[in-house]
């Protein structure tokens, strides 16, 4: 007696995430350009999608993990020393059509102070007057939760985001908490964030790597009718003094 072939798997629903797309999407990542100021930054028509969080926090294994490249975005050997902001196109066939920026980890207690203050005010420029960027992907280490420096970036763009800019919060390196520590510091940091979406991610496991991509290409190809965030007025010189 033969058996039965398995059913058929129904296709996915028109319009329904297919993270495969996404990740494919992602693969295609290529440096473009690295700029220590803004005035060296291209200036493009696609949106950009910026990572951002302390030293340390996993940043440069994350977008290698997302990219499925093992050495696209490079960690400093010495965290904070690394102060320029690495640009990297995305596209199928050639054709751009988003931009991942990779902006240098911060809060590192060796750097000197006048790097400190340098790197702020390019950061606080860029975040609050990059008219393509579309959202902001914030990374910490979970045991450490959002820290004062995490939570004075979340103000600096919290005008933008009102206006639209999406964000996210990523607890890196999850593989290290067990079951009752990640569901604590997810509802930790959810409360912290003020409205961001929050997300556990950890490259070991591939935890959240397929839901973040997803994200990402979401954000990239938007809605026609979806508007990208406005520049938040006001000075970048207002911001607040970040001290370690």
């Amino acid at each position: 007696m033969t058996s039965a072939p398995p059913p058929k798997q129904a296709p996915a629903a028109p319009g329904a995430p297919d993270p495969k797309i996404a990740m494919g999407w992602l693969h295609t990542a290529k440096f473009l350009t690295t700029a220590p100021e803004l005035k060296h930054l291209p200036r493009v028509d696609v949106p950009e999608i910026a990572f951002v969080g302390r030293s340390n926090a996993g940043k440069s294994t994350c977008i290698n993990t997302l990219t499925q490249q093992h050495r696209l975005a490079f960690a400093s050997k010495t965290p904070g020393r690394t102060q320029s902001i690495n640009l990297f196109s995305l596209g199928k066939q050639g054709v751009m059509d988003a931009v991942l920026a990779d902006l240098p980890g911060y809060g590192y207690a060796a750097v000197p102070k006048e790097a400190k203050y340098r790197w702020q005010q390019v950061m606080g420029n860029y975040l609050q007057t990059r008219d393509n960027l579309k959202a902001v992907v914030l990374l910490c280490d979970p045991r450490l939760g959002l820290t004062e420096l995490d939570e004075i970036l979340l103000d600096v763009i919290r005008p933008r985001v009102e206006e639209g800019l999406k964000f996210l919060v990523l607890l890196t390196k999850s593989d290290k908490l067990n079951k009752t520590e990640a569901a604590k510091a997810l509802s930790i940091v959810r409360l912290q964030a003020g409205g961001g979406d929050v997300k556990l991610f950890s490259s070991l496991k591939r935890q959240g790597v397929e839901e973040v991509a997803q994200h990402l290409w979401d954000w990239a190809h938007p809605a026609e009718n979806e508007k990208p965030g406005k520049p938040a007025k006001g000075a970048p010189d207002d911001l607040p003094e970040i001290n370690d």
